[in-house]
């Protein structure tokens, strides 16, 4: 029951006028749909913010990852073309070693490199170019040192313990040291510092000219406490704009847990470093290796964020890469759509009050001529017409019933004409019949012929081998003997006919399902036109193209049709032995779903009598041994497994056209008869 039919149910609104009711049905709706349609599109305009910002935030990581990897990169090129110069092999061969520690110290501070070390060919470090004066501790059990001495070059990101650091030089030492600072939401843990460090690092072997290696050359560079990755991603990413007084975007390197490399701020305005990350994300990227896109909770605001775990160069998580965007920007602009909708609703409501007050006055008035015309209608007057005075509803509900009696009246009269008509286009129908059947017999036809010539070939071909061979056999035995070699030479010429006649047994017995790829119709043309116009049977002949250059890419077995267009076009040409014009055209109609090819040549032409037989095996008209009659016959097995046609008109002594139609879409319809 509608809303308007339930109003009329109760007793006291029965005594109000119609227009009272329309009027409160009206604005029940009116306010029930704005209320539902607020919430639903506060929910929508909610959710889909926040889905646009992880988006961004997706795309914002995906950023960070390529500053994160262009630094490790350009760390492994700056080693490995230290290492692959002739510099490093002659200083170490010649005992120079001074001048290669002058050489390193060089290129680690030229490149803004923290470690640059060389060690011997067991891992035992002999110049280190940060503090040259603590060598001989042995490297080969770091990983990247040992894929180094396997002759691989490296690079990834590693965490390096405080001893090592220590031997680099104490200043890297001080940098990793981090003391904890706590916060809300951060991870618990017994630990209160950070003594180890995380490095971007590459390691690769050093070979002589024999390809020998010498040693493995490693370098670095310490994240811990260094800016110049999250400022680099802040500043492509967000720039220096800022929301309240906070920067609207920010980014991160956590070895482990704990913040070392970041532009978020604490509440003195410094760098969080030594912040943790919120036991919720440490769980789900640190512990499970999960990429985490969520609001979190970020040192003291609510952040959009992303974090993915850093690993190292065995696949364990030693870190975390964050970016995140400050939450507040987004609520804010939810919070106006909200505002927005609901105002938008309140105007609404009076809108339709107003509205509703006029629309009843004219929905009433033509009620009651409406309720007159219908009652002499349902008494059988059909010649009745409503008066239409309005466009609205209720006008095109008149013009409506007006419209169905006219239709009535024209239903009648065509029932009369369709009686009339019935016998033409059953006569039509069973002619288009006829010809789908004539298609199907011929299919049966040529499917049947196919498996008895496939059975026939296959038991000729033996035996027809066996002749050839021994027939070659005997003639080198009769080289002396020219009146036998003369007839065996006969026996190997009519042996090796009946052998092409078997090879075209199969080829139409076999039906190869079509490879079909994207083809162009016009390049297939012309190609084949290039590989036949300069042989000798064609001199005589002037060809003419007419290409529709507008022709689609179609989906078809290039090989196949291929076959096809020059079995026609060396029928042409053997039909015109004194020569003659050959025209072949290309088009598509508007509207068709089928190209069509037509060759059309001035040849001899085929016999009416003829042209039904045409496409059947073993049938020709030409003289001698020329020809097998299996070229159409296959020709027709191709275009039909292409779902196409294949038709041909000739007059005789005046020339033969062929027609091929190919579906522009590789479907499985039946082309149209």
């Amino acid at each position: 029951m509608n809303l308007f039919g339930f109003l009329t149910k109760i007793p006291f609104l029965n005594r109000l006028s119609l227009r009272t009711k329309l009027v409160s049905s009206f604005l029940f709706v009116v306010i029930a749909g704005g209320l539902l349609s607020s919430l639903i599109g506060t929910k929508l305009v909610a959710d889909t913010t926040i889905l646009q910002a992880h988006k961004k935030v997706k795309y914002d990581l995906s950023t960070a990852w390529l500053v994160y990897n262009q630094s490790l990169n350009r760390i492994r090129d700056v080693v490995q073309f230290t290492a692959s110069g002739r510099t490093i092999p002659d200083y170490l061969e010649s005992g120079r070693i001074k001048k290669l520690e002058e050489f390193l110290v060089k290129r680690r501070k030229e490149f803004g490199l923290d470690v640059l070390t060389l060690t011997d060919t067991k891992g035992k470090v002999i110049l280190r170019t940060h503090h040259p004066f603590h060598l001989g501790d042995d490297q080969s059990s770091d990983p990247m040192v040992q894929k180094a001495l396997q002759r691989k070059a490296v690079a990834s990101t590693a965490i390096v313990p405080q001893e090592e650091l220590q031997r680099e030089g104490s200043d890297l030492a001080e940098r990793a040291f981090i003391l904890f600072v706590p916060t809300p939401k951060a991870s618990l843990t017994p630990e209160d510092r950070e003594t180890s460090g995380m490095m971007l690092k590459a390691a690769v072997p050093v070979l002589n000219d024999s390809g020998h290696i010498l040693g493995v050359l490693y370098g670095g560079t310490l994240l811990n406490r260094n800016y110049q990755i999250v400022d680099k991603v802040r500043d492509l990413l967000y720039g220096e704009g800022t929301y309240r007084g906070k920067e609207m975007g920010t980014a991160t390197i956590f070895q482990g847990g704990l913040r070392i490399s970041t532009n978020v701020g604490n509440e003195k305005g410094e760098r969080a470093v030594g912040t943790r990350v919120s036991e919720e994300v440490y769980d789900a990227v640190v512990q499970k290796g999960q990429l985490w896109v969520d609001r979190a909770f970020v040192v003291k605001d609510w952040y959009i964020t992303a974090y993915e775990p850093i690993r190292d160069i065995a696949g364990k998580i030693v870190g975390i890469l964050y970016v995140g965007m400050l939450e507040a920007p987004y609520i804010d602009l939810s919070n106006k759509v909200v505002y927005s909708f609901f105002g938008i609703g309140v105007l609404g409501v009076l809108l339709v009050l107003l509205l509703s007050f006029y629309i009843t006055t004219g929905i009433i008035r033509p009620l009651r001529e409406m309720v007159w015309a219908t009652r002499k209608i349902a008494e059988g007057n059909l010649s009745l017409e409503l008066p239409i005075s309005s466009r609205d509803e209720i006008g095109q509900l008149a013009e409506s019933f007006n419209h169905m009696l006219v239709r009535l009246k024209q239903a009648r009269q065509e029932l009369e004409d369709y009686g009339k008509t019935l016998e033409e286009k059953v006569e039509r129908r069973s002619q288009q019949l006829k010809k789908i059947q004539v298609k199907l017999m011929q299919s049966e036809k040529l499917a049947s012929l196919g498996r008895l010539a496939s059975g026939v070939a296959h038991e000729i071909n033996s035996p027809l081998t066996g002749i050839l061979t021994f027939a070659h056999l005997l003639m080198r035995k009769v080289k002396d003997n020219p009146e036998l070699k003369k007839e065996l030479e006969l026996i190997v010429r009519e042996t090796t006919r009946v052998s092409t006649i078997v090879r075209g047994l199969l080829d139409f017995a076999r039906e190869s399902k079509p490879q079909k790829r994207p083809c162009n119709i016009n390049e297939l043309i012309l190609h084949i036109l290039s590989l036949v116009e300069r042989q000798s049977v064609f001199q005589n002949i002037r060809i003419m193209k007419n290409l529709n250059e507008q022709i689609p890419m179609i989906l078809l077995d290039a090989n196949q049709i291929q076959q096809v267009f020059m079995n026609i076009l060396f029928n042409a040409a053997d039909a015109m032995p004194a020569g003659g014009s050959l025209n072949i055209a290309a088009t598509l109609a508007p509207g068709e779903s089928f190209i069509q090819v037509k060759f059309t040549d001035t040849g001899c032409g085929i016999p009416e009598k003829n042209l039904d037989r045409i496409f059947d095996p073993f049938f020709t008209t030409k003289a001698g041994t020329k020809g097998t009659g299996l070229g159409l016959a296959v020709s027709y097995g191709i275009i039909d497994r292409h779902r196409g046609q294949i038709e041909v008109q000739s007059e005789e002594g005046k020339g033969t056209t062929f027609t091929i139609k190919l579906p522009l879409q590789a479907s499985e319809e039946v082309p149209p008869v």
